[in-house]
């Protein structure tokens, strides 16, 4: 074998061995970020979740606003992408939490599981769920401060992941002022779950997002205002008491 033969053999086996270390390095790195992924939203291989769907305000109950129905949409990859599938049910359904993940969308004036959520995980949340015209009118209010919906300018909405112990699958909550709200906080729990999950590492949050000049810009513009964790999860009658 002359050296001309030689060096072509030994660069045809360089390159063998590059490729696919190459391709064991991307596998590794891929399968490590879909564990990662499946650990945050409690959904491994082969898992079912639940997606809680609310009705549309001022409709009748079956009707779904089409914003929510976008939620669903954007929810619903990363769901696929775990390798889940999906049960839609109603806001009326009777059941506990923990044993399967679960997506809950809108606020408690349109969905009467997020009122249960509310008061069972996040009892420092208040919600004003009142029917009459005025400023106040679906404000949330947590750790003092009440956030109130200009509508077409400024909205808001709650996204929270919660768990009821060691080993339960979380329920994802998001509970906004509009349905346009809801598909903001959906589209922000799609865009940056990796960052979240880094951030809490399986442990509950809760964050307030406002939703930015939303005649123009839809649910596009999402800032975070808060982690309002602690004061969501404090009673709200414990957080006023003189310490």
């Amino acid at each position: 074998m002359n050296d001309d033969v030689r060096n072509i053999v030994l660069g045809v086996v360089a390159t063998a061995v590059s490729g696919g270390f190459g391709w064991f390095t991307r596998t590794y790195l891929w399968r490590r970020a879909l564990r990662r992924k499946q650990a945050f939203f409690g959904l491994p291989t082969g898992s079912d979740c639940l997606f809680v769907v609310n009705r549309q305000m001022g409709g009748t109950e079956s009707s779904l606003h089409r914003n929510d129905a976008f939620a669903l949409l954007e929810i619903s990859s990363l769901i696929k992408d775990c390798g889940a599938t999906v049960r839609i049910v109603t806001h009326e359904a009777r059941q506990g939490f923990g044993e399967r993940a679960e997506f809950c969308v809108g606020g408690p004036a349109s969905n009467s599981r997020t009122v249960a959520h509310l008061h069972s995980m996040l009892p420092g949340v208040r919600v004003d769920v009142s029917t009459e015209a005025g400023p106040d009118r679906g404000s949330i209010a947590v750790g003092g401060e009440t956030y109130r919906w200009e509508p077409g300018l400024v909205e808001y909405v709650l996204l929270a992941r919660l768990t009821s112990g060691q080993g339960s699958r979380p329920v994802f909550l998001l509970s906004g002022q509009t349905a346009n709200s809801n598909q903001a906080a959906a589209r922000y729990l799609a865009r940056h779950h990796e960052k979240l999950a880094r951030a809490h590492r399986g442990a509950s949050f809760c964050l307030l997002l406002k939703v930015v000049n939303s005649d123009a810009y839809g649910p596009d513009v999402t800032e975070l205002v808060a982690d309002v964790t602690a004061a969501a999860r404090t009673p709200a009658a414990a957080a006023a008491s003189p310490r």
